[in-house]
């Protein structure tokens, strides 16, 4: 007989009720110095930390690899409106077509996360970067010109950074969060996301870098440019994006593995 494989779905942690009081004491006496809220795409992230900064008198620091270029605003799903009248930080900080790495982030950050304390506010953390948000609360060392994979192994313990950072990670099942993705991606290209890249194309970014630039980037411009028809494009993309989610949850889960707590919540329960 043949054999039959079974696919395999990691169980989700159970999720918390957050004590927000005992947050906003904590981060009063100085017990938390950053709330940072984790978590794969589509899971609630941007809303979960709105909605915590509204309630501990914080600002946003965006942890997004992708939102820090200007003009590239629905492929990387910005939604400034959703965060109201709370500040917000890191967002179309640079100029599409050039680049920008962990460690110009790390610098902006510090100074970011050092101008909201100064002011008496909460510094909250939102995004999916994995690695942005590693280098701001695990204090990788850029300082020498060494490989990546050595720097993620020294914590330089910078003062100038986060140094008892509290995580929510925002929960959601595969199902839910894969018809988000997919809701979500028709709602962009009906807001016009193709006619954004195609103005980025003809403002004079190269195509090279927006291949570069991400998943909704990348599957777009090989759209505009002939080798994907629109439907090829727009399945294999909701595809990628799905794998690019459980990937992400991959290395949230692997960050609790490494000794990093992480408060698992539903973001309507905040």
């Amino acid at each position: 007989m043949p054999r039959l494989k079974h696919s395999i779905v990691a169980e989700l942690p159970e999720p918390e009720r957050l004590d927000v009081a005992q947050l906003a004491r904590d981060c009063a006496s100085g017990a938390c110095d950053l709330v940072a809220v984790v978590g794969p795409t589509a899971s609630g992230k941007t809303r979960c930390a709105v909605r915590l900064a509204e309630r501990l008198g914080g600002e946003i620091l965006s942890a997004d690899s992708r939102q820090v270029y200007r003009g590239m605003d629905i492929g990387t799903g910005k939604d400034l409106a959703e965060y109201g009248s709370v500040p917000y930080h890191l967002i179309d900080i640079a100029e599409p077509g050039t680049q920008y790495n962990v460690w110009q982030y790390q610098q902006d950050f510090a100074r970011a996360w050092a101008d909201i304390r100064a002011r008496g506010a909460v510094p909250v953390l939102c995004g999916g970067t994995g690695m942005y948000v590693n280098a701001v609360t695990r204090g990788y060392d850029f300082s020498e010109k060494v490989p990546l994979s050595a720097a993620r192994e020294r914590n330089s313990g910078r003062a100038d950074l986060p140094q008892r950072p509290f995580f929510i990670g925002t929960l959601v099942d595969r199902d839910t969060r894969n018809a988000r993705i997919d809701a979500r991606l028709d709602a962009r290209l009906q807001e016009g996301m193709v006619d954004e890249i195609r103005g980025l194309l003809a403002r004079g970014v190269p195509a090279e870098a927006l291949l570069a630039y991400g998943l909704e980037y990348k599957f777009v411009t090989l759209y505009i440019q002939g080798k994907l028809t629109y439907d090829q494009m727009r399945t294999q993309l909701a595809t990628a994006i799905h794998q690019f989610a459980k990937r992400q949850m991959t290395w949230w889960r692997g960050m609790e593995r490494s000794g990093v707590r992480i408060h698992w919540v539903e973001p309507d329960a905040i």
